[in-house]
């Protein structure tokens, strides 16, 4: 085992300018994109200009943030929208430079999904993106701050640019409950890509209490008796079908009913 790789999900949801795009490297494509673009070549606009930490592109105001700080006499600050950007966190001279019709700050407001349809003909942009959406992410806008995103949306983004990564192999994944808010559809998807990363040669450890992901494991930890200080112990283990067949277990009683399902 050459790597073991653990989401950094305390890392991630508090750096407040970290987000989608910026976390998983798409962002540098984006901005790119724009710097290429006629108008942005003869103002000599590089990929710098589009980041909204740079201060040539941002907003003078909020800095890039798209949200100023209120005081409030007797009660706690306040964010509201800046009210020189109204939100899109770059300058005017920044915001005049767009990819059919849409601005930098437009892309950034864009759905997973709705890039993807935007930028169908950007290869390198469109494999990005499908990995994002089969991870289940593609309601999150690309611009939405690290701090609005749940657990286990955090380690899906993390996971999202594992699978982005040119050479795998050797790497054990540690995951702690990432179908967390997934509809089941999502669930299936994202099955799919940790089985891709198995095949890749990887390992994947995931704690989890959907029976969904965990009828499809090759191998079951369950762990108890009870909850916290009453659990701590391995209560069975092996293949699912194992693990559904032991009278103790109490997860092998939901196992069974979801391997019965066909899940």
């Amino acid at each position: 085992m050459g790597r073991i790789g653990k989401p950094c999900v305390d890392l991630l949801v508090k750096l407040a300018r970290s987000n989608l795009a910026t976390y998983t490297g798409l962002f540098d494509s984006v901005r790119k994109l724009f710097a290429a673009t006629k108008e942005a070549k003869a103002r000599r606009y590089d990929a710098g200009r589009f980041s909204f930490n740079v201060t040539k592109g941002r907003c003078a105001t909020c800095e890039g943030e798209g949200f100023v700080s209120v005081e409030l006499l007797f009660l706690p600050s306040v964010y509201t929208p800046c009210p020189a950007c109204k939100g899109a966190r770059y300058n005017e001279k920044t915001l005049e430079i767009k990819i059919h019709g849409n601005s930098v700050a437009d892309v950034l407001s864009m759905t997973a999904e709705e890039a993807y349809a935007f930028f169908r003909n950007d290869a390198s942009l469109e494999r990005s993106l499908h990995v994002i959406k089969q991870v289940g992410l593609g309601y999150i806008r690309l611009g939405q701050s690290a701090t609005e995103l749940s657990g286990g949306e955090a380690q899906r983004i993390k996971l999202a640019t594992e699978l982005q990564r040119a050479q795998r192999g050797g790497t054990l994944y540690i995951l702690d409950e990432p179908t967390t808010g997934l509809h089941p559809s999502d669930v299936e998807k994202l099955i799919e890509q940790l089985n891709g990363l198995v095949d890749g040669g990887n390992s994947v450890v995931v704690v989890e209490h959907d029976m969904q992901l965990v009828a499809q494991s090759d191998w079951v930890i369950d762990m108890g008796p009870g909850a916290g200080d009453e659990g701590g112990m391995v209560v069975a283990s092996g293949r699912p079908s194992a693990v559904a067949a032991t009278d103790s277990s109490k997860t092998g009683f939901y196992l069974r009913h979801s391997l019965l399902r066909g899940d």
